[in-house]
């Protein structure tokens, strides 16, 4: 069964997510990130410069199908059509809806920012893997 992380109260979800992912890296996770385009091609820029010495391996492209088989071993893939086929083992939702096929991956991670709208959509989020129980964590960042 896939286990499911909410963390709340983010500050800046895309710093977050950064952070998040660069501690993915260094333990040797294998990671994909879902979401809108544009929040993926953001993510994508930020990851190039939120650390001046530090570099996390990654690939964004609109879907797993385009990705070419020198790189498959990417450990962070930014994708709006995502799959764990390549052995990605854990998924770090950004969009507003539960992935498809989200039970693919050991992991889920659900971002949510502090505001409002974002918090009304994890609350469907979580009433969704819940009803099809999943075991859900709740963590709450702090500023």
């Amino acid at each position: 069964m896939t286990a499911v992380a909410f963390h709340f109260n983010v500050p800046d979800r895309r710093v977050y997510t950064c952070r998040l992912l660069r501690k993915a890296y260094r333990a040797g996770a294998r990671v994909v990130v879902t979401g809108e385009s544009a929040q993926l091609a953001e993510l994508d820029r930020l990851l190039w410069t939120f650390e001046a010495l530090e570099f996390i391996p990654h690939w964004r492209g609109s879907s797993v199908d385009e990705l070419l088989p020198r790189l498959q071993a990417t450990p962070v893939l930014l994708t709006t059509g995502h799959s764990a086929r390549f052995g990605h083992d854990m998924l770090v939702n950004l969009g507003r809806d539960v992935p498809s096929a989200y039970t693919q991956y050991q992991r889920v991670i659900e971002v949510v920012g502090r505001d409002d709208l974002d918090r009304d959509g994890a609350r469907g989020r979580w009433r969704q893997y819940s009803a099809e129980g999943c075991q859900i964590e709740r963590h709450e960042v702090s500023a």
